[in-house]
């Protein structure tokens, strides 16, 4: 089954094709992804679900478990090793 792609205008007029209802830009995205920090080493998705959802430091992330960051649209399996990478670079780690 394939999916129709609609041509969306982002706020900045970026326009894109998306299938999904989401509506992250991908020229935005790319503008403001972060340069260093536990969250430019993950993609867009799981890094704008995370900011949406309040979670913009390896501190606040060590608060959840893997299941509940799991649960959080935007965030895939894929980005588990990364975010447990980070935690443990600093003596931190999921909550259990």
């Amino acid at each position: 089954m394939t999916r129709v792609k609609r041509l969306k205008v982002c706020e900045k007029g970026h326009k894109y094709y998306k299938s999904s209802e989401c509506t992250s830009c991908p020229t935005c995205d790319k503008e403001n992804k972060p340069k260093d920090g536990f969250l430019s080493k993950l993609s867009s998705p799981a890094r704008n679900a995370l900011v949406h959802s309040g979670i913009d430091t390896l501190d606040l992330l060590s608060k959840y478990t893997e299941k509940e960051i799991l649960k959080i649209h935007g965030i895939g399996p894929a980005s588990l090793p990364i975010m447990r990478s980070s935690l443990k670079e600093i003596g931190l780690s999921f909550k259990v």
